[in-house]
């Protein structure tokens, strides 16, 4: 194993550390409801940074620092699309959400609230959203695991067989052990981990080339267009880089940090928070790749691996310029971006499958001591399924996150948005809203029309399927009299 004792040590400590925070969280985790929502009673800074750390994946230090190397600024729309999606989402939906879900059956899970919002006896709307969740959240799974296993191949030069399930494992023991409570606190270690990584290294980088004024002329000899924002792109391609913001309104992972703050009140601090982060991040991440440019055309002697595969921009600048043991540092914040967002995705898919289909389908008289071990066996089956569709590495699994991420936020962004300001919504509305979406992104992307990206036509045929159908009947009297009772809770708290 070619790896420098350092690194590999740093990742032990880091991985241990994750590991033993499972481990405290399993202290406080009674029942199903500490397993799937930490009982909700997250602060503003766990809820914010847990938020921003589940959203972040692997692409935040290896795919996005990447396509800027490659490509210059024009690449940077789709970090403008997401910080302005990621703003509205927190403005719109995560007050009202948070009061929705408890003044509806205390709902658990987006497919509970759902139902219980809708009045839904026939049970069809909590096993289609579910079945959604499953499907897009499992592929999501692979790609996470496929990320960390080339991090883990590429630092340790293990073989991919071996990588794949050394940078499972650890995500999955911690989750499986402490529930929703390991992964929020982790989340926050790792977002703290991950924003200290993107702030230091743009700056060693920029002392590396000589300063501000020798790095950008640098880039502009390379190529004067990587500071052209326009450069190689049309009209729909801007307005799919930035259309992937409107994903944010239906990814369950993340909407569940809303579900579990301690109280509406918490939200506005954590919004603040939140989007301090994630601009910051964003930003370091742009300049990791666009400053990388400088480094490498005046480095050619080292800039092998990194004209071999773009992606390995961040971790290539953190192994040549920093001391080996903060370069441990700096890569565990690649293993925290990938952990954080694979271990909330195994979450939410261990909570349909015992919330919305064990529970409420074959043991509606299950204990809560029995439900807790039914959501941990489900975690651990979703990661074994995950690792099946990740072992072959030419599957091109990363490829297919963009698919779910537009999957979630045509078929689901609609519908939450929309079910927390209108309350003339129907159940027929929802059913609809969330097949027209779900189909929608499907077919849009087989047949690739206009090269627009699919969450956009998802979005609005979802959002027009959900007014029309709604408009076509009435909601009961129960249904507007508890959205009335969680409109006047959020307006009197927020």
């Amino acid at each position: 194993m070619s790896v420098s004792n350092p690194t590999l040590i740093t990742f032990v400590i880091y991985i241990a550390a994750m590991v033993l925070i499972g481990f405290m969280a399993y202290r406080s985790t009674n029942n199903l409801s500490d397993y799937i929502l930490g009982g909700r009673s997250l602060g503003s800074v766990v809820t914010a940074l847990s938020a921003g750390a589940s959203d972040m994946s692997g692409w935040l230090l290896m795919g996005l620092p990447g396509a800027i190397y490659m490509s210059g600024l024009s690449e940077s729309w789709i970090a403008i699309g997401l910080i302005i999606g990621a703003y509205l989402n927190w403005l719109f939906v995560a007050g009202r959400l948070r009061v929705q879900t408890e003044h509806n059956g205390d709902a658990l899970t987006l497919p509970d609230y759902f139902s219980s919002r809708f009045e839904d006896k026939s049970g069809l709307l909590r096993i289609i959203s579910a079945v959604v969740i499953l499907v897009f959240f499992t592929i999501y799974c692979a790609s996470g695991i496929v990320a960390g296993a080339r991090l883990f191949e590429s630092t340790f030069g293990m073989s991919y067989e071996t990588a794949l399930w050394a940078g499972a494992a650890a995500t999955i023991a911690y989750t499986f052990v402490g529930g929703f409570l390991a992964v929020s606190w982790t989340d926050t270690v790792q977002a703290t981990l991950m924003i200290f990584a993107l702030l230091l290294t743009p700056i060693i980088v920029l002392l590396a080339t000589g300063g501000i004024d020798t790095t950008f002329l640098a880039i502009e000899a390379q190529d004067p267009s990587n500071f052209d924002m326009l450069k190689n792109t049309t009209f729909i391609g801007i307005i799919s880089l930035m259309g992937w913001g409107l994903g944010y309104f239906g990814q369950p992972h993340i909407l569940a940090r809303f579900m579990a703050a301690d109280s509406v009140k918490s939200i506005a601090n954590a919004r603040r928070i939140s989007m301090t982060w994630m601009i910051l991040c964003l930003g370091g991440t742009v300049a990791v790749g666009f400053f990388g440019i400088a480094y490498f055309s005046a480095n050619p002697a080292v800039a092998m691996p990194v004209s071999e595969n773009h992606e390995r921009v961040f971790i290539e600048l953190a192994k040549i310029l920093f001391n080996p043991w903060v370069a441990g540092v700096l890569l565990s914040a690649i293993l925290a971006a990938v952990m954080s967002t694979l271990s909330c995705q195994l979450l939410v898919c261990s909570s349909a499958l015992t919330e919305d289909f064990y529970k409420t389908f074959l043991r509606k008289t299950a204990s809560q001591v029995e439900l807790v071990w039914v959501g941990r066996a489900m975690v651990l089956l979703v990661a074994l399924i995950a690792i099946a569709l990740a072992a072959n590495p030419e599957n091109r699994v990363l490829g297919l996150v963009s698919y779910a991420w537009a999957g979630f936020g045509a078929a689901f962004g609609p519908v939450v948005l929309i079910s927390v300001i209108w309350k003339d919504m129907t159940r027929n509305g929802a059913l609809a809203g969330i097949l027209v979406g779900a189909i929608t992104v499907i077919v849009w992307k087989h047949f690739e029309l206009l090269g627009l990206y699919e969450i956009i036509p998802g979005f609005i045929f979802a959002s027009l399927a959900i007014y029309f159908v709604s408009k076509s009947g009435e909601p009961t009297k129960g249904m507007l009299q508890r959205f009335a009772a969680a409109e006047a809770d959020f307006r009197l708290n927020k």
